[in-house]
């Protein structure tokens, strides 16, 4: 199947600033479009402008470089408005066996609705409404753009929580639900863990690192002879009054910071962690814990991210509010139970297999 793929934003960017990475070869949509080339289909990505990488790189499949129309309202990395997409649709949309556009609540998505809805379904994330301008923007959205112009458009949910929320809106949510997915050729899975965790995130406030931190050390001081450490993979604005904590903690030893890896460089340290430790405040649907997952590697995690749902459901790691100590020892007691329910459940989430589940969706809705 030839199958376009509208994913403007490729990675998240905390501010408007959005930085530029040598390459988009480590994004989960590139993933995506991967898993269908593996399938013997040919994918199209879209995406913006905004996100093209500083190094030229060449791709097994094509990608459209759309610019961005009136950045400073459109926001390249929350909202853009692609400059000439509605008329790509026209033009080239009989080309294709069917369309993917990320998310219900887009300026893109709403394009496509217009000029390619006969063969559109939309994949959605979110699960509650943006806070932007105290809600009224997305409020607006979902009531009058999403019931008046996407109603009549399949919707593929993320998670249970994403279905929930855009069943709202829309009575055509399809009862699959396709999450993110990783290359498992390149995610390769251990049995055989070492004593410390993983933390693989942004530094930023919302991570809620700090908490982290301080629960890792109260970990250590129940048993210093075990001597764990905590590997903290990635970068961000927190990463010195982090290390300060770890100072003040008194275990500047214990906790490393090895800052922003390439995906060939952190698989490895996550595939022999005991843990992925999560306690973010915001997030939907998170590449990191599927990533440790398909490493054998359980996840501890508040329920905030919407994986926290199968976590919970198929014991692929602990789910609390308020996790610390207990559940640190918990991990670690029963860790090749965990392990080897990850590891059971790892061909789930491999990109072929999702791109199997939207052949299996496009080719019953289009065909």
């Amino acid at each position: 199947m030839k199958v376009l793929i509208i994913n403007p934003i490729l990675y998240t960017s905390e501010t408007d600033a959005i930085p530029k990475v040598s390459s988009i070869k480590d994004t989960m949509i590139y993933s995506l479009c991967m898993g269908f080339i593996k399938n013997g289909d040919v994918p199209v990505l879209v995406a913006a402008e905004s996100y093209r990488p500083l190094k030229q790189e060449r791709y097994p499949f094509p990608v459209l470089w759309f610019p961005c129309l009136f950045p400073k309202v459109c926001k390249p990395r929350c909202i853009p408005l692609l400059k000439g997409l509605g008329s790509y649709l026209r033009e080239h949309g009989s080309e294709y066996d069917y369309m993917i556009s990320s998310e219900a609540f887009s300026l893109h998505t709403l394009q496509g609705a217009l000029y390619a809805g006969k063969k559109l379904v939309i994949w959605h994330e979110l699960g509650a409404h943006n806070h932007m301008m105290r809600k009224v923007p997305s409020l607006l959205w979902y009531n009058f753009v999403v019931r008046l112009f996407m109603g009549k458009i399949p919707i593929i949910p993320r998670s249970e929580e994403a279905a929930e929320f855009i069943g709202r809106y829309s009575s055509n949510v399809l009862p699959v639900r396709i999450d993110h997915g990783v290359d498992l050729d390149k995610t390769g899975y251990s049995r055989k863990k070492e004593n410390y965790f993983v933390v693989l995130s942004q530094l930023v406030e919302r991570k809620r690192i700090d908490r982290i931190l301080v629960r890792f050390s109260a970990f250590c001081r129940r048993d210093r002879e075990k001597k764990y450490q905590l590997k903290i993979i990635g970068e961000g604005p927190l990463r010195q009054k982090l290390e300060q904590q770890a100072r003040e903690l008194g275990e500047e030893e214990n906790i490393l910071f090895l800052g922003k890896q390439s995906h060939e460089s952190l698989m490895p340290v996550l595939g022999r962690a005991k843990a992925l430790l999560v306690n973010t405040a915001k997030d939907n649907s998170m590449v990191s814990i599927v990533e440790s997952i398909a490493a054998g590697t359980p996840v501890i995690t508040t329920p905030v991210p919407f994986n926290a749902s199968y976590i919970r459901k198929f014991d692929l790691g602990i789910v609390e509010s308020e996790w610390g100590v207990d559940e640190l020892n918990e991990i670690c007691v029963h860790n090749e139970r965990y392990v080897d329910n990850c590891i059971r459940y790892r061909d789930r989430l491999g990109n072929g297999y999702l791109a199997g589940q939207f052949n299996q969706v496009g080719g019953r809705l289009f065909q």
